[in-house]
């Protein structure tokens, strides 16, 4: 495959974002298209929420509530595979072409981390 998977949002019904990646996700393994929809995420953080009773526990949330992820090679079978998800209402984007995300918009909105390396060497102090 000589074009590039990126990653896509698709909006769902409210409450359905597990549900619609977990389907997606059994659906690429079914149809063998690992190759082309490589990664399906629900962006999430740990927040702490005190309760009525002033106890605080650690909940998960998530980021964009409504949205999917999506990592993909955009082609018309892969736009009809996650179309065709219930619950799955549709990309974000022009309804002709769903546009991918950029490099900047996916590190900001973490959903895949970028990792740099930096080596240090002892010197003179001055």
């Amino acid at each position: 495959m000589s074009e590039e998977a990126k990653w896509y949002v698709v909006h769902t019904y409210s409450g359905y974002e597990n549900k619609v990646a977990s389907t997606l996700e059994k659906t690429v393994e079914n149809r063998n298209l690992q190759d082309v929809i490589q990664g399906v995420k629900v962006p999430t953080e740990i927040v702490t929420e005190i309760g009525e009773n002033g106890v605080a526990k650690e909940v998960e949330r998530k980021l964009y509530p409504g949205y999917v992820f999506i990592k993909m090679v955009y082609t018309d079978e892969t736009w009809y595979v996650v179309r065709n998800i219930r619950g799955c209402t549709g990309f974000v984007g022009p309804s002709s072409k769903p546009v991918p995300l950029t490099i900047g918009e996916v590190v900001k909105m973490g959903v895949e981390g970028r990792s740099e390396e930096v080596f240090y060497s002892g010197g003179a102090q001055v």
